[in-house]
């Protein structure tokens, strides 16, 4: 998490720098606040991990509340789980048809440290899940498996790493991606809800990240909680030495939210 707080940090001060844009240092000021948060808060309720097909998945539940199992770029089709008999040491299952998710729940008194169950996808992928239980908050996992993207990338005749002209190029590539919610070759999505920072009449959450080794984009989602429309430009969300930028909606009316994707060197912010 000490990386999340370092970049935004780092985003921070660029912004901040901008002294004749108060948008910009009003960012610049929230994102600088939200590395203290980062630095000072616990890990967050939100696991990705990368799986692949017939491996098992380590994973940690919620004892009081849902816990919600998403496939990245795939769905759930069916679990299998043994029955105990006793109200007490069994758990609940349920497959939501709509997304393909599955939510877990664990009854009152619940005394057994895991629970695991085989969940086969739509694609045909087989995972095995064991999750130990902790802590009392909703919980969210998400699983990424390596082949969907080499699958659909051998479908377009292209290798699984495409490799780009220059950054430039190799950067819009990688917002398009982000823009489509898929997984790009050569790249890691996490995708974390973080704590909203508040800047001004602005409520700002970076709400994935993809990392790659050269590259690394990142997804905001800004809202206008004020009563006037505000106008973001690429300037007042991006650092200098941001490669491409794109902002879903620049013009926001007031209870109105935008999506911005951002992408820089990695080990840049």
């Amino acid at each position: 998490m000490s990386v999340y707080a370092i970049g935004s940090a780092a985003v921070g001060v660029v912004f901040l720098s901008r002294v004749y844009c108060v948008l910009s240092r009003c960012l610049g000021a929230g994102l600088v606040a939200l590395s203290f948060v980062l630095l000072a808060s616990p890990a967050w309720a939100d696991q990705t991990v990368m799986a692949a097909d017939g491996s098992q998945v380590d994973c940690a539940a919620s004892a009081k509340d849902l816990t919600r199992i998403s496939l990245v770029e795939d769905e759930f089709a069916s679990v299998s789980k043994i029955s105990t008999g006793n109200p007490q040491d069994d758990f609940s299952v349920v497959n939501e048809p709509v997304r393909g998710d599955i939510y877990l729940s664990v009854p009152d008194g619940f005394t057994r440290p895991a629970l695991s169950f085989f969940a086969t996808s739509k694609r045909g992928y087989v995972y095995k899940i064991v999750c130990r239980i902790a802590g009392d908050q909703a919980v969210q996992l998400f699983i990424s498996n390596p082949a969907i993207a080499k699958a659909k990338s051998d479908e377009n005749g292209t290798p699984e790493v495409a490799v780009a002209a220059n950054p430039q190029e190799a950067a819009v590539e990688l917002v398009q991606a982000m823009y489509s919610n898929s997984v790009a070759g050569g790249y890691q999505m996490r995708q974390r809800t973080l704590r909203p920072v508040y800047v001004g009449n602005l409520k700002v959450q970076m709400i994935a990240e993809y990392r790659g080794s050269a590259l690394t984009g990142r997804v905001l989602r800004i809202e206008n909680r004020g009563p006037e429309p505000i106008t973001l430009s690429e300037a007042t969300v991006a650092p200098t030495s941001a490669l491409a930028v794109s902002i879903a909606e620049p013009k926001l009316d007031p209870g109105k939210v935008t999506t911005a994707y951002l992408v820089s060197q990695t080990g840049r912010q």
